[in-house]
């Protein structure tokens, strides 16, 4: 019909329905009970930690930045790679370096013999390992300088025996330093090679044998490459707990053989250098995490290198 107007009815529908909001991940992750009793926990650990170790070494890298007179400066660091001090970190590094290449070779020998015994007199050989490392540092450091004297025990053998040179020079310059730390450090790499040799199937090696390789040949081609991650973890080890030790080098070392900590500590103590100090613990962290870093590479090379070798 003319000028009638079409209209259309709508559709039925059925009743309207409300979307919920997509939960976030968060939500439906606090929402499992054993997240919420794992989060609670964690709780403590996490305060400690923060406490404990988050906040001082915050604070330190906040005061090796800030300047006599107020302000934020990098002349800490500055200072601290240049002239004198310098010379101790390079000197820290130097003897570290020494102190861990002299533990990788008596633990690398020590180790190999003690894990080709019988569990019972292997067992004793490490308690007489481990059992000094109990007693006090400063104690064992005295020990070493009634040894190493002058008129030391070392030097009355070899004086007696006529050996050229004799008495020698062993206390208050580096031969002394490394001879100290290194006895301190020795435990460590003894347990960690001790426990990667222990492991190492022996049938490997005679199995290397029965096909005529030498022996030169089965440790250079089998044996050592199933102690090498042992051989690189002891190693870093040292070299990081060296890095920051301060009584045996400054008990037995020079002038010459100053350190990084015994130049942390006269800052602090003799000279009130807060901020100065706090730059070079911030390096000694720095050269930590960069070992632990340089660590992860060389596990990442060594698992590489395995899996092309058995590829191949």
């Amino acid at each position: 019909m003319a000028g009638s107007v079409l209209t259309t009815k709508p559709a039925r529908t059925g009743p309207s329905t409300v979307v919920p909001p997509p939960v976030s991940r968060l939500r439906r992750t606090l929402a499992d009970r054993r997240t919420r009793f794992g989060l609670f926990n964690a709780a403590p650990v996490v305060v400690y930690l923060a406490i404990l170790f988050v906040y001082p070494i915050f604070s330190t890298l906040l005061l090796s930045l800030k300047g006599d007179k107020g302000g934020w400066t990098l002349h800490w660091y500055a200072d601290a790679f240049q002239g004198a001090n310098l010379e101790i970190l390079l000197t820290t590094l130097r003897i570290s370096a020494e102190t861990s290449l002299l533990s990788l070779v008596i633990g690398f020998l020590l180790a190999s013999a003690v894990s080709r015994l019988k569990p019972l007199w292997a067992g004793l050989v490490m308690l007489v390992v481990v059992v000094p490392h109990f007693i006090s540092a400063l104690v064992r450091t005295y020990g070493w300088i009634i040894l190493l004297g002058e008129h030391g025990v070392v030097n009355n053998v070899l004086t007696d025996l006529h050996f050229p040179g004799a008495p020698f020079q062993l206390l208050y310059n580096e031969v002394g330093v490394v001879i100290g730390t290194t006895s301190v450090m020795l435990p460590y790499t003894v347990l960690l090679l001790y426990a990667v040799m222990r492991g190492v199937d022996r049938r490997l090696l005679a199995a290397a044998a029965s096909m005529g390789a030498g022996r030169i040949t089965i440790f250079r081609r089998v044996y050592l490459p199933l102690v090498a991650p042992g051989l690189v973890n002891a190693g870093v080890l040292c070299f990081i707990l060296c890095l920051g030790y301060y009584l045996t080098p400054a008990l037995m070392g020079g002038p010459k053989q100053t350190m990084v900590a015994s130049l942390i500590d006269e800052q602090v103590m003799k000279q009130n250098q807060w901020n100065g100090a706090s730059a070079l613990g911030i390096i000694l962290l720095l050269l930590t995490f960069a070992g632990l870093i340089l660590l992860r590479l060389l596990k990442s090379a060594g698992e590489a290198y395995r899996k092309r070798g058995a590829t191949s």
